[in-house]
Parts: C-alpha cells; sequence; structure tokens
C-alpha cells in the first residue's frame, strides 16, 4: 500500500473511533429517560476499533492513535520516519470527526459545547472529580496495558484473525475503569479533537492527554519488546 493510501486509511479509522465514541457519549449517553450510559459508551469506543481494524486495519494497521503508534515504534514494529505522517492523519482524522458531531449536537435546541463536549479532564473536569496525578496514572498504566494487548494480539505467535476483538474489547474494558476518572484518553487524537471545539479548560488540559499516554504506550512497547523475546 502506498503511504497516502495508508493514511487515508488512519483518518478515516480514527474518524469513526472519535465519531463513534465521542458521538454515543454527547448525544447517547444521558439521552432523555433511557441512555446508554458509561457501559454503552464504552462498548461504543470497542466496536470502532473492532469494526475499523477489520476494515482498514490491513492497509494501514490500524492504529487509529498516535499513542498506539508511538507504542508500537517503541516495540519494534514501527519505523521512526512514518511517526509524524500517521499523527497528522490521525489528528485530521479526530478533527474532523468532532466538527461532524458537533454540527450534529448543535442541532438540538439547548446544546452548550462548554459542558464537555466529551473531553477529557481532570481536577474539576474530571466527571468523578479525581486529581492531576490520578489522572496522570491512571492513563498512563491504561495506555501501558492497552500496547500490551495490541503487542501480544499481533505476535506471529498469538491466534491468527482475533487481534481486532481483543483490542477492541480491551479499549471498552479501559473505559469502563476509567471513564469516571477522565473520561478516558488513551488517545491523543481523541483528545485533541472535541478539545479544540470547548476551548479553554480543555485545551490547557490537554497536555496530560498528550504526555500520558505516549508514556504509556513507550513502557508498554519496550516492555513486550522484552516479554515477548523475538516475536514479530
Amino acid at each position: 500500500m502506498s503511504m497516502t493510501q495508508r493514511l487515508g486509511a488512519e483518518f478515516f479509522g480514527t474518524f469513526w473511533l472519535v465519531l463513534g465514541g465521542c458521538g454515543s457519549a454527547v448525544l447517547a449517553a444521558a439521552f432523555p429517560d433511557v441512555g446508554i450510559g458509561f457501559t454503552g459508551v464504552a462498548l461504543a469506543f470497542g466496536l470502532t476499533v473492532v469494526t475499523m481494524a477489520y476494515g482498514v486495519g490491513h492497509i494501514s494497521g490500524a492504529h487509529f492513535n498516535p499513542a498506539v503508534t508511538f507504542g508500537l515504534w517503541a516495540g519494534g514494529r514501527f519505523p521512526a520516519r512514518e511517526i509524524a505522517p500517521y499523527w497528522a492523519a490521525q489528528v485530521a482524522g479526530a478533527i474532523v470527526a468532532a466538527g461532524v458531531l458537533y454540527v450534529i449536537a448543535s442541532g438540538k435546541m439547548g446544546f452548550d459545547v462548554s459542558a464537555g463536549f466529551a473531553s477529557n479532564g481532570y481536577a474539576e473536569h474530571s466527571p468523578g472529580q479525581y486529581s492531576l496525578i490520578a489522572a496522570l496514572v491512571c492513563e498512563v498504566v491504561m495506555t501501558f496495558f492497552f500496547l500490551l494487548v495490541i503487542l501480544g494480539s499481533t505476535d506471529k505467535r498469538a491466534p491468527a484473525g482475533f487481534a481486532p476483538l481483543a483490542i477492541g474489547l480491551a479499549l471498552a474494558l479501559i473505559h469502563l475503569i476509567s471513564i469516571p476518572v477522565t473520561n478516558t484518553s488513551v488517545n491523543p487524537a481523541r483528545s485533541t479533537g472535541p478539545a479544540l471545539f470547548v476551548g479553554g479548560w480543555a485545551i490547557a488540559q490537554l497536555w496530560l492527554f498528550w504526555l500520558a499516554p505516549l508514556a504509556g504506550a513507550a513502557i508498554g512497547g519496550f516492555v513486550y519488546r522484552w516479554l515477548g523475546a523475538n516475536g514479530k
């Protein structure tokens, strides 16, 4: 596949992740009388990864996340020279998806983007009012284990064809654990898209949702590189 095709797959995959995951949070989580709640949002994020990993994973590798790209590099699975183009495609996909979601959500009377718009946050902007340190630890640890699952399930010694399911289920589980803490990032692109529309506090706190996932992903990549010995 050409680089253009691979970047296109990353753009659309990340777009779907943000529209599906953040869209479920903004449009359906607390829908009057019957909403999908945290569980439904967690499942939605997992389903976006499963569906697009099967849909375009054979084109780009189905990263859809700057932290995953970085972790795959740390794990010896991805060349450093391709990190920046992948990041650009992923962030662009997330921003465009957030824009589409904004257009849809603003069609409802009373919509207020300052209410959060599925942005990630800590302290007073954490769903459960968790501190900066709690948010940092949570995001690092969740991304670390996400990379272990990704690297392990895509190892040539793992059962073939099941990686998207394992990765999607891992992402759903991560959301079930950490939505109350940070609204769950583990993905800098996913955090960037909504934050640009919320502005203010969301942009001011965005640094954490780049730093922590990238750190957790790097640790996960290096650990699996040791743990998995010579598996590729």
